[in-house]
């Protein structure tokens, strides 16, 4: 049973910054897909960014050039670096990574943005 921890979240003032960490029990250069999901009070969970084997890196445009998610493969542990946060960032971000078997989520971590 793979375990995904995520980490970093807060409260931050708009135009602020975060760091998100999300540790796997898992090495994660198996992975097919690993990605960061963020679901706000009320809403769907939506894809925020995500990293595809053989692709690379994708953003939902509402996040284009304010995040940027990597990997650290050695550490088993992948990253949302948040930036210019806006109060509509306000949600829990989740983990998720897709192994070949099976796909595997976090508890999530609570970002809130304040105006």
């Amino acid at each position: 049973q793979v375990q995904l921890v995520e980490s970093g979240g807060g409260l931050v003032q708009a135009g602020g910054s975060l760091r998100l960490s999300c540790a796997a029990t898992e090495n994660i250069f198996n992975t097919l897909v690993m990605a960061w999901y963020r679901q706000a009070p009320g809403k769907q969970r939506d894809l925020v960014a995500s990293i595809v084997r053989g692709s690379g890196t994708n953003y939902a445009d509402s996040v284009k050039g304010r995040f940027t998610i990597s990997r650290d493969s050695a550490e088993n542990t992948m990253y949302l670096q948040m930036n210019s946060l806006k109060p509509e960032d306000t949600a829990i971000y989740y983990c998720m990574g897709q192994w070949i078997r099976r796909t595997y989520w976090g508890r999530g971590t609570q970002v809130t943005v304040s105006s």
